[in-house]
């Protein structure tokens, strides 16, 4: 009855009122969270935990000793921590770049009507679909020293007197597989990108070309503008895709020859797994985890953007 008098103003529900009234909602989604917090949450609390210890290899994860921060004190004061870091952000880098210069040119030139549009873009999104064991084997025979078909290929050419050693040389090593990497990522940017080009509208292009625009220019005015936010998207998962690459660099050099292929997730595998030095390794994973914490926010405000925009209008 209250409602009615001037000035009144309803009390706001608390917290734990909007909780109780929304309780059988929670119930619904009960099962959802306990899984979330036994799969995500209790391994990420026990990688925290585990990177303030020592854990010695002749010793148990049972015996480990409390050391502070000299995990990544150790880290941190390492040259290799530095050269997997560079290694890291090369192959981080350079294989979105071109993954999304290639994605872009493929895209573009599957906007334009032509005969065979539907089969070559089946054929394109091949590498994006197989399997990256699979692939990565098949890169792995392909560039043998030996045996190798691009090698020989070339030797029959006469581009070089013999069979080059694209990952068994520790120059060449982490660039060869970075072109395997773009190779595997470019069709999923060419998808993303297809996507972003069906939202320019073809009345603009028109209006551009009527002004006398040339086609660079109305792709830089026009169809670029409209492909800003797909495209920051874009980046921002293949580099949380990079970053996290792990299958392509293990199955084809390990991380030779002499750590040259070497990136922060196999790394951190070597420390863990090979070497038992659990510790170090977590102190790995818990600096990767927050970069892609960050990564990971800057994704999500990419997402909203346009939400907050229309929001605002």
């Amino acid at each position: 009855m209250f409602r009615d008098v001037p000035g009144f103003v309803p009390k706001r529900p608390s917290f734990g009122q909007k909780i109780w009234r929304s309780r059988a909602d929670y119930l619904y989604v009960a099962p959802a969270i306990l899984v979330m917090l036994v799969v995500i949450a209790y391994p990420i609390y026990y990688t925290i935990e585990l990177s303030f210890f020592n854990t010695p290899a002749s010793l148990s994860l049972a015996d480990k000793q409390f050391n502070g921060i000299d995990n990544y004190v150790t880290i941190l004061t390492s040259p290799v921590f530095w050269k997997v870091t560079w290694q890291t952000i090369v192959w981080t880098v350079l294989s979105t770049f071109f993954a999304f210069l290639l994605g872009l040119g493929a895209a573009l030139a599957l906007h334009r009507e032509f005969v065979g549009r539907a089969l070559l873009r089946g054929l394109l999104l091949i590498p994006w679909v197989i399997s990256a064991v699979a692939a990565s084997y098949v890169w792995k025979w392909l560039y043998h020293s030996d045996f190798g078909a691009i090698g020989a290929a070339l030797v029959q050419l006469g581009i070089t007197d013999r069979p080059i050693n694209f990952i068994d040389n520790s120059t060449s090593a982490l660039y060869s597989l970075i072109v395997v990497n773009v190779w595997k990522e470019f069709s999923f940017a060419m998808i993303m990108l297809m996507a972003g080009l069906q939202t320019v509208p073809d009345s603009l292009l028109r209006a551009a070309q009527v002004d006398g625009a040339n086609p660079w220019q109305r792709f830089w005015h026009v169809t670029f503008p409209h492909l800003s936010g797909v495209s920051t998207v874009t980046i921002l998962l293949l580099v949380v895709q990079n970053f996290n690459s792990f299958i392509i660099p293990f199955i084809m050099t390990g991380g030779g020859p002499v750590g040259s292929t070497q990136i922060w997730i196999t790394h951190i595998y070597e420390l863990a797994f090979l070497r038992q030095r659990w510790g170090v390794g977590a102190a790995y994973a818990v600096l990767l985890f927050i970069i892609m914490m960050t990564l990971g926010y800057f994704y999500v405000r990419a997402l909203t953007r346009g939400d907050e925009s229309r929001a605002g209008a």
